[in-house]
């Protein structure tokens, strides 16, 4: 804004004081359309370093929440993977056990097997005892032949029949023993498998916990790489702007030189009257707030002061002088400048309205404009301005 404001200066003084050198005609318009190009591309800066603050400030943020989860994510998979040990841990304590169950089952059905054999033989042998007329002590008494052999053949078959049921009851022993045993190993097999489907459970449940945070990771991560690409897109057309707008700088440098060589010109030229300035020196041109001082501001130069007031409120011209300016000029808006002889002039932007015109001769004091809020302004106030042969100066030191 306050290049374009020193151009305008500059512009005015040439077209009022000078006659364009040959081979420069419409040096106005041409300054014009720079400092339009300018403002536009000034903006278009503004927005993309806006946007740039607002993309680096959400991808920031999008990067302290992905190390927060990160960390949850590693606490879950340390979680997880204990579980999962515990969790197969248990499966071959169950695999064991099933394998145990197995063969205690098998050996109780052979015991059984072979005690229902004894117990078949054994009954067998005791019908044969009973039924047999061999067998009758008395018939192996009388067949004898001898008291020798006959107590051999006794003791034989006290013998068989005690043998047989040693074996009946050893095999019935054993076949309980087993059944017991295969008890207690089906009941801590069930309780294993109980543990183990617990177990299995919350294993389950923590690996969706600990999927669920990697997906949301993952997503922030995906969102994070998507505004990097905009980002990176923003900063590259924030560059090319600049780029621009420094060339554009350039060449309004250049057309201001001119500008300030038909100043010197004129200044040689006897000043009226009416061009001089006040004896009494300058007048505030509105009274109200001060609400911007002139320095940088945002990065950038702020050339003059902002004074708040309502919108319609009279400006005055600061000291006495010729108007040179009077229109409207990019973010300037409505715009009025009075020369005040000397390479002195003063500035009045942002106006509602104008009361004077260019080439008129104005009292300090005298009513110029109304303020108001027009051009690259953010609410109603007059922004004023003192320029020394094109520069900017400090109003402040001339109030």
């Amino acid at each position: 804004m306050t290049r374009t404001l020193l151009i305008g200066f500059a512009l005015a003084c040439t077209l009022l004081l000078s006659t364009p050198a040959a081979g420069e005609p419409g040096l106005g318009e041409r300054k014009q359309a720079v400092d339009s190009k300018i403002d536009r591309l000034q903006g278009k800066i503004d927005a993309a370093r806006e946007r740039e603050g607002v993309l680096s400030s959400q991808i920031e943020v999008v990067t302290r929440e992905i190390r927060v989860l990160q960390g949850d994510v590693d606490a879950a998979s340390a979680r997880l993977n204990g579980l999962e040990g515990v969790l197969a841990l248990h499966r071959r304590k169950l695999d064991h056990l099933n394998e145990l169950f197995r063969l205690q089952t098998s050996r109780l059905v052979f015991l059984q097997r072979q005690h229902e054999a004894a117990t078949s033989r054994l009954n067998r042998r005791v019908v044969e005892i009973y039924t047999s007329e061999r067998t009758e002590p008395l018939a192996v008494v009388l067949e004898a032949s001898s008291f020798g052999d006959m107590l051999d053949q006794l003791e034989f078959l006290n013998d068989i029949g005690s043998q047989d049921e040693k074996i009946a009851t050893e095999v019935e022993a054993a076949k309980i023993e087993v059944r017991e045993t295969r008890n207690a190993t089906r009941l801590t097999r069930n309780q294993v498998a109980e543990t183990t489907r617990l177990v299995a459970a919350r294993t389950a449940e923590q690996r969706q916990v600990r999927d669920r945070l990697a997906w949301s990771q993952r997503q922030l991560a995906t969102a994070r790489r998507e505004k990097s690409v905009v980002l990176g897109s923003v900063r590259e057309s924030k560059e090319q702007y600049i780029s621009e707008v420094d060339g554009l700088l350039a060449q309004s440098a250049s057309l201001a030189e001119k500008i300030r060589a038909a100043q010197s010109q004129a200044a040689a030229e006897p000043v009226s009257a009416t061009r001089r300035t006040s004896s009494t020196g300058f007048v505030w041109p509105v009274q109200g707030p001060l609400t911007s001082p002139f320095g940088f501001r945002w990065g950038r130069m702020h050339e003059g002061i902002d004074i708040a007031v309502p919108t319609g409120t009279p400006v005055v011209a600061s000291a006495a002088g010729t108007v040179i300016v009077a229109g409207w000029m990019g973010g300037y808006g409505n715009l009025v400048v009075v020369d005040h002889g000397n390479g002195i002039s003063t500035a009045y932007a942002h106006n509602s309205s104008l009361a004077a015109g260019v080439g008129q001769s104005v009292a300090q004091g005298q009513l110029i404009a109304y303020a108001g809020n027009t051009g690259h302004s953010f609410g109603p106030h007059l922004h004023f301005e003192v320029r020394i042969n094109g520069s900017a100066a400090d109003p402040l030191g001339y109030l």
